[in-house]
């Protein structure tokens, strides 16, 4: 799949070259450091990797609302459900039908026919459910069904060390121009994937 193209809008690019710049700095102030042997560098470490992680989360919350809104009006709800599983630690996926049609590609769903809402998303997520191991499929404002099944990638390699809902993300991802969240019940992190790509979302 190849993804399109969508620039940044003023507001984001801003908040990214004022972020770039305090890298630059903080990248400045560590071979200062190293230079001179003034001091541990792991403190100003874990501050550089802050101001990249801010970067890479701007930039991935502005690209996962881009390619969401032709698509759903629950961009909100679906951010809200994704943040209060992750801080539960509570694993997820999450399937946003675009312009493909998906339903020759997700197999065993249940019917679920309900409006979005990050309640549902959350007790459909809960451990022990019968459909949490699975995908929940959104199709515009409607959650169709979940516990489908997703085909996994087959070009993850060994280094990647993605589990099974990374990996059905990317695989669907690869086969249709479909939008998967994923929840990481292990680390709390969100990402989501698009055109066989997996992004950070939230750390």
């Amino acid at each position: 799949m190849i993804q399109e193209f969508l620039p940044l809008d003023q507001p984001v690019k801003e908040q990214i070259i004022r972020s770039l710049r305090d890298i630059t700095q903080e990248a400045e102030a560590i071979r200062q450091s190293l230079m001179t042997d003034e001091c541990c560098i792991l403190s100003r470490l874990e501050t550089l990797q802050k101001h990249i992680l801010d970067v890479q989360t701007a930039a991935a919350s502005f690209y996962l609302h881009s390619y969401l809104a032709e698509y759903t009006p629950h961009y909100a709800d679906l951010s809200l459900a994704a943040k209060q599983l992750a801080e539960r630690r509570h694993g997820a996926l999450i399937v946003i039908e675009r312009n493909d049609p998906l339903d020759h590609l997700l197999h065993h769903g249940t019917p679920v026919g309900a409006k979005v809402s990050p309640t549902l998303l959350e007790t459909i997520f809960y451990p022990g459910n019968p459909l949490h191991d699975g995908g929940a499929l959104i199709r515009y404002d409607e959650i169709v069904s979940a516990g489908n099944i997703l085909p996994l990638s087959e070009n993850v390699t060994s280094k990647q060390k993605l589990g099974t809902r990374h990996r059905a993300a990317i695989g669907l991802t690869e086969r249709s121009d479909a939008l998967v969240i994923v929840v990481s019940e292990e680390t709390g992190t969100i990402s989501f994937a698009i055109a066989g790509q997996l992004y950070v979302l939230r750390p």
